[in-house]
């Protein structure tokens, strides 16, 4: 709590120095806290100067992340609907979204993290959430089913690759069933958890969650990321990014959701769909990998393959089976 009190003070003073003494004054904490808290934000890579007797100073150029900052950029609608979390570090968003929840959350609660400790992706595989990045996660309570469900990540694939065209200006292309690419690279991930209610097969909430990478981490991607992982930004965004990117995702986001099917949503998932006309090899849960060609996607946001050697389309579900470009 103290790390973001400290944040929103010297975001409020950019490149004006403010002496410990005055931020514990301020803030109601002991100096010894202040200390705590800017050292804390410095590790997460906020670039907060330190100047003997005269303070700290947060620079002018600093993307800084905090809910005021999205929300003054949120469309009446999702300002009104949407409460806005951010911290600076969790391991991760979906699993503190999803206690949450559990505890009785309302719908629209939005949680937002400047770094992420333990991501997780689909399939249990571990999410690289460097500081830079983009971690969000939102709490929906929808009346669908299970089967439904599917349809939620899909709009937030068309929400979340419109608001990223609108920042960084470049093409953006969805592979199915949840990752953004720019330039055949992945610059976002979607995941989305939910719970049932088992009596009426009904779900009691989803949990959406999205891990944008806004830059490259400046120490460079793992060795088993750099053939796949890219950034929206080539180099340093202008201040604000982050924010400005989370707005527009849950300004684009928001409307799909409460509009439902109606939207055209699953449409324009099909025209920005990385994969359709090309040969992808499919690899099951169980099985043996096989190569096909990707014809589309159905209804039911199924991907629709023809294998090879074979004339009758297959129809893919979310997490029945893995596929990559040949």
């Amino acid at each position: 709590m103290v790390k973001q009190q400290v944040l929103a003070a010297l975001d409020a003073t950019r490149g004006r120095y403010i002496s410990g003494q005055e931020l514990a004054a301020q803030l109601g904490v002991s100096r010894t806290a202040v200390w705590k808290a800017v050292a804390a934000l410095r590790s997460d890579g906020i670039p907060i100067e330190a100047v003997t007797n005269r303070g700290y100073a947060l620079a002018a150029d600093a993307d800084v992340l905090n809910a005021a900052a999205v929300a003054a950029l949120l469309a009446p609608e999702p300002l009104h609907a949407l409460q806005i979390e951010v911290v600076d570090r969790l391991p991760g968003t979906n699993a503190a979204l999803r206690a949450r929840a559990d505890a009785g959350a309302p719908e629209g609660l939005v949680l937002i993290a400047q770094a992420q400790s333990a991501g997780r992706g689909r399939g249990g595989h571990s999410f690289y959430s460097p500081p830079g990045g983009l971690y969000m996660s939102i709490l929906l309570r929808p009346e669908i089913g299970a089967r439904q469900a599917v349809g939620l990540t899909a709009m937030a694939a068309v929400a979340a690759a419109r608001a990223a065209e609108k920042l960084c200006g470049a093409q953006i292309r969805i592979k199915w069933v949840n990752d953004l690419w720019k330039n055949g690279r992945k610059v976002c991930g979607i995941l989305t958890e939910a719970a049932l209610d088992l009596e009426s097969g009904m779900l009691d909430y989803a949990v959406l969650g999205l891990g944008f990478n806004v830059v490259a981490p400046a120490e460079g991607w793992p060795a088993e990321l750099q053939s796949v992982a890219g950034a929206l930004f080539d180099g340093d965004p202008a201040p604000g990014a982050r924010a400005a990117l989370a707005a527009a995702f849950l300004n684009e986001f928001w409307p799909l959701y409460r509009t439902g099917p109606r939207s055209g949503y699953l449409d324009e998932y099909r025209s920005r769909l990385a994969l359709a006309g090309h040969r992808v090899l499919v690899t099951p849960r169980s099985g043996t990998p096989r190569p096909a060609a990707v014809l589309g996607i159905d209804d039911e946001c199924r991907l629709v393959v023809r294998y090879d050697g074979e004339s009758r389309p297959a129809a893919l579900t979310s997490g029945e089976a893995g596929v990559r470009l040949l």
